[in-house]
């Protein structure tokens, strides 16, 4: 089976699985619970294009291959973001790569401590394992982001969707902060 990426948008051009998150999917992600629910809830805040390879998760040693696109907007002064999640296998790592647009890979290690990698066409981040992680557009356009992680890793959003991260990125002067 021959897969077609197209470079320049991060799109795959053949099989794929597409996952779509709107306002309304992301109740209790932003810290302003009435702005988001002020906001036509049918606003599509971001999706995920998973390349077919017949590969199940939780099956050892395979590898998935997908792209998030994150649109550009604001639930209160907080940038549209994924819902953001650890591993369900906490030791297990991953890879994100920037193909297009402003972003920032927010970042969570188990104790609470927040931080951020900027990101922009070209950037290469590292994923460590036992850290969360959720990526949010900054800048005006689509933010396209490429990630390649293990089949057996699993996704845990539950402990994200209980406590959160610890900090918030917020447009502040202009410019996003974590806060």
């Amino acid at each position: 089976m021959r897969t077609l990426l197209n470079p320049e948008s991060g799109e795959i051009l053949s099989e794929a699985a597409l996952s779509r998150r709107t306002l309304a999917d992301l109740k209790g992600a932003f810290a302003d619970e009435a702005a988001r629910a002020a906001l036509p809830q049918e606003t599509e805040v971001y999706r995920v294009l998973t390349h077919e390879n017949g590969e199940r998760e939780g099956q050892e040693g395979g590898l998935f291959f997908g792209t998030s696109f994150v649109n550009p907007g604001k639930v209160g002064g907080e940038y549209f973001m994924t819902k953001g999640h650890y591993h369900a296998k906490r030791n297990t790592a991953e890879y994100y790569f920037c193909i297009s647009g402003r972003g920032a890979l927010i970042l969570m290690d188990e104790a609470g401590h927040t931080w951020m990698e900027e990101m922009e066409r070209g950037t290469l981040h590292y994923i460590p394992r036992n850290v969360a992680h959720r990526l949010a557009n900054t800048g005006d356009e689509v933010l396209a982001v490429g990630c390649c992680w293990s089949t057996e890793c699993g996704h845990d959003y539950a402990s994200i969707a209980e406590k959160g991260f610890t900090c918030r990125l917020m447009e502040v002067e202009g410019k996003p902060r974590l806060i």
